[in-house]
């Protein structure tokens, strides 16, 4: 793959983010040589940064790091498309798009798993989910557990509301639960996909 580094005047090219399950576009950075060196050697995406002067690997801080999976140049040989996995938000915000605005208005269910991260991080006493990540795993296991089960007890019932109600429940304390485990809906998603392509 050849990319002109020496087309600007710093010898950096702007590095475009995608998330490789999602095709979100997730944020925008610049590499020089040596970046680009490190993340294929590594796997792990590294830019140049401008401010520190130095290569920085995104997440060498937060351990949100960004898996890479596919690396393209444009027609022009001077802009980069990286495909990668993110461990985690990759804004600044907590978000999981530097676009996001932290609406998710095409998919709530991921602006949902950044609040409850978000939430896991307050004091237990004033937020729910921090209360309940603070019982530990076999507590919210035991949650998910209740949910299901009344869940299954509004199915077999006639009361739409109540059952939309309860399964909306379900989900959300699914969602907690995949955190506590350490993973997301995209590990889950990745799942289906594999066992759909079969």
């Amino acid at each position: 793959m050849k990319v002109d580094f020496a087309k600007y005047p710093d010898q950096l090219v702007p590095a475009i983010v995608q998330d490789d399950q999602t095709q979100k576009v997730l944020m925008l950075g610049f590499m020089n040589a040596d970046a680009l060196q490190k993340t294929e050697e590594t796997g792990r995406v590294t830019f140049y940064s401008r401010s520190k002067k130095r290569l920085w690997t995104k997440g060498e801080q937060s351990g949100h790091f960004l898996e890479l999976k596919s690396l393209a140049v444009d027609c022009d040989h001077d802009t980069l498309l990286i495909r990668a996995h993110p461990l985690g938000p990759v804004c600044h915000t907590g978000a999981d798009t530097c676009w996001s605005e932290r609406n998710h208005s095409d998919n709530f269910l991921f602006y949902l798993e950044d609040i409850i991260r978000l939430r896991r991080q307050a004091s237990p006493d004033s937020s729910y989910v921090a209360g309940l990540f603070s019982k530990g795993l076999n507590k919210i296991a035991q949650k998910v557990g209740e949910e299901a089960v009344e869940t299954v007890i509004e199915a077999k019932d006639n009361n739409d509301d109540l059952f939309l109600n309860e399964s909306a429940d379900l989900l959300f304390h699914y969602l907690i639960l995949l955190q506590a485990k350490g993973y997301t809906l995209k590990d889950v998603i990745a799942v289906l996909q594999e066992r759909h392509s079969k």
